[in-house]
């Protein structure tokens, strides 16, 4: 028995609609999984010790720091470059500052660029895999311990960088539920 085709049209929609939202599901994980092993969008390597091979080659690293636009917190590398052997264990340090009267909590995405540098910047370390609560008036230094692998060198496209830039931007969250709830009780 054939189907009437107003039925058939909306069988179809249905099922494109369907297939559209599961692709639009998938997608996010997808693309962190894909920058992750890529590098690609300038997303880094994550490994607990620092590299086995130094090579007498150096890469200068140069630092930078944002905030979301209506966060209050003041945010800043406390060196703006450094030159590492590659390979070598590099350490640099972020200030955040909460000038403000209330405590806040904050979370660091990072990028690193070129894009081509990302899968070849390895953080050992760093304030960003978790999140930060200041309280008023609380100013904090964060480390960041890092190294360049060293087969950057034999990368067909990211042997020839001689800056990588890691940048970081602290986007405001919601305070953590036991902290809230000490703020609301105050008020």
């Amino acid at each position: 028995m054939a189907m009437d085709p107003k039925n058939k049209t909306l069988v179809q929609t249905v099922s494109v609609v369907l297939v559209m939202g599961a692709l639009a599901w998938a997608s996010v994980p997808f693309y962190d999984w894909f920058c992750r092993v890529t590098g690609f969008g300038g997303v880094t390597d994550v490994a607990e010790t620092g590299s086995d091979v130094i090579l007498d080659k150096t890469i200068k690293v140069r630092f930078d720091a944002s905030i979301e636009r209506d966060m209050a917190w003041e945010f800043k590398p406390l060196q703006r470059e450094m030159e590492i052997r590659i390979g070598e264990t590099g350490l640099a340090f972020y200030e955040a500052y909460n000038p403000s009267d209330r405590p806040i909590a904050g979370t660091a995405s990072y990028n690193v660029a070129p894009y081509d540098a990302g899968g070849f910047f390895t953080k050992i370390d760093c304030f960003c895999f978790e999140e930060q609560v200041l309280q008023p008036g609380e100013r904090v230094t964060m480390p960041v311990s890092f190294y360049v692998d060293p087969e950057i060198v034999d990368d067909r496209d990211a042997k020839y960088i001689k800056v990588i830039t890691l940048g970081y931007t602290f986007y405001e969250t919601d305070l953590p539920e036991e902290l809230a709830s000490l703020t609301t009780v105050g008020e």
